[in-house]
């Protein structure tokens, strides 16, 4: 058992199946390269099988980064596990990911199997992805659920087969922590040749448990922990990565090491949740605004006295600069390039031009220009491809009187107007853009989010809208709310054919 930590980060394979936080393959490789800048170990790449664009994913971050091992997900069939080979080809060290429900649940309502056939397949599995690559890491689905005695089967038969790491997922976030690690210490204690393999936590947060499970794991002896930027993933999200990273620098007690460079943490955080539109709550662990802030006069008091008294964590150790440079509608492109790169983003000087001429623009209407606007700015040239885009809009609205908007997009090259009344100034906005995309959509889901605080502030709108039976998922952002409203719409509406 080693006394260094495995992180095997899954943001672009489990986090991805967020509803709404799809990347292609550009960002992917982003985020890829920052994750191996913060010091991931794997980087699960994707589900190869699933889809082309998983497929070609796979490849490209597999030539784009150099040290972290990349992982390809598949199920126990053998043409995943072939496509799950064929996608990692050009990967410098690869891993298969492999395996199969060994809940009872999931043998009897998933697979209409039995438990001894379960442990065949999964030996298979494992076997016939040894043919393609020595590093094969095998998931008990559901093991949370997993009776302890079935589970030390599987494990020891998967370890017997090959297997190089064993995965121990908490599936649907059920496990207590003193449950979880009980049954990771089952295993240490009943499995042979245990010792051959590696074992590895993957939990999930359906009850706020997930960053207590994975570490009660470790403490048992799990020495790979499968995680995601910002808590990322699936329904309720998967174990946090920054959680666990700092969890492990603040406890002096815990003597394990890990390749994790904690003062990239802000910065990947601030880049995944601007690539997938998906905002960091205020209140959240590490990486959320207030994570750092202190309101009561009693906390500012020890504050100002010693800031132990209150902060366990240097923000600078996370990567937040106390100190950054203030952006301002007279800050030159240095200090906004500067900016960027603290925050991960990378730009050619042609694209730094229009990216601060944006600035600018922003800068004009905002005092304050935070992070959240800079990252923001820095992903609005993906729009400029759209075949559907906002020309202008003009709204009259007030009390006492119906919301009239008028509006022009330019659609393919060719103009449109149109103009509507509505209950509210976005009803009518969206009435006017309705006129000229006669579709039948129905809007689903509407959420507005502002970034800071203040009357200038930048609103962030995602959208959720109902198309010929599909759901499709748009972002929009802008000082006006109402723009900000039809971009989103716009978004939603250039995912599907018209």
């Amino acid at each position: 058992m080693s006394d260094k930590l495995m992180f095997f980060d899954t943001t672009l394979r489990d986090g991805e199946q967020v509803p709404g936080c799809q990347l292609n393959t550009v960002e992917k490789i982003q985020v890829a390269k920052a994750l191996e800048a913060l010091g991931v170990d794997v980087i699960e790449a994707g589900f190869p099988v699933s889809s082309p664009g998983d497929f070609n994913s796979v490849i490209e971050i597999s030539k784009a980064v150099t040290w972290p091992t990349i992982c390809a997900l598949t199920r126990a069939v053998e043409k995943d596990i072939d496509v799950a080979a064929d996608a990692l080809r050009y990967a410098r060290h690869k891993r298969i990911h492999t395996g199969i429900g060994t809940s009872d649940s999931h043998i009897k309502y998933k697979f209409n199997s039995n438990r001894e056939e379960i442990i065949e397949r999964a030996v298979a599995a494992v076997k016939y992805a040894r043919r393609y690559v020595d590093d094969v890491e095998f998931y008990a689905e559901d093991a949370g659920r997993t009776d302890n005695e079935y589970l030390a089967r599987v494990v020891e038969a998967v370890i017997r087969a090959g297997a190089t790491v064993v995965n121990i997922p908490d599936t649907t976030g059920y496990c207590l922590p003193a449950e979880y690690g009980a049954k990771i210490k089952y295993l240490f204690d009943h499995v042979d040749g245990i010792d051959k393999a590696i074992i590895s936590t993957h939990c999930h947060n359906d009850l706020g448990m997930a960053t207590a499970n994975t570490m009660s794991g470790v403490a048992a002896g799990a020495r790979q922990v499968e995680v995601t930027i910002n808590g990322i993933g699936e329904r309720a999200g998967n174990t946090a990565l920054e959680e666990v990273a700092m969890i492990i620098r603040c406890h002096k007690d815990i003597d394990i090491d890990c390749n994790i460079n904690t003062q990239k943490i802000y910065s990947t955080s601030r880049l995944v949740s601007s690539l997938m539109n998906m905002p960091v709550q205020p209140n959240k662990a590490i990486v959320g605004k207030n994570a750092f802030a202190h309101s009561s006069g009693i906390h500012q008091d020890g504050v100002l006295k010693n800031v132990q008294t209150y902060e366990i964590i240097n923000p600078q150790d996370v990567g937040i600069d106390d100190n950054s440079i203030v952006l301002t509608a007279r800050s030159g492109r240095a200090a906004l390039k500067n900016r960027l790169n603290v925050l991960g983003v990378k730009f050619t000087p042609e694209q730094l031009d229009k990216v601060y001429a944006d600035f600018l623009k922003l800068a004009d209407k905002k005092k304050d220009i935070n992070d959240d606007d800079i990252l923001l700015l820095a992903g609005a040239d993906r729009t400029a491809s759209h075949r559907v885009r906002l020309e202008y809009l003009q709204v009259t609205s007030g009390v006492g009187i119906r919301s009239v908007a008028s509006i022009g997009l330019n659609i393919s090259g060719e103009k449109f107007e149109a103009a509507a009344s509505g209950n509210g100034p976005v009803d009518a906005a969206i009435n006017a853009l309705k006129r000229i995309i006669e579709r039948k959509m129905t809007i689903k889901e509407f959420t507005i989010q502002a970034i800071s605080k203040g009357s200038d502030d930048v609103g962030k709108v995602h959208m959720q809208v109902e198309y010929n039976g599909h759901i499709y998922y748009g972002f929009g952002a802008n000082t006006d709310i109402v723009a900000a409203s039809v971009e989103a719409y716009i978004d939603c509406i250039n995912k599907f054919k018209l």
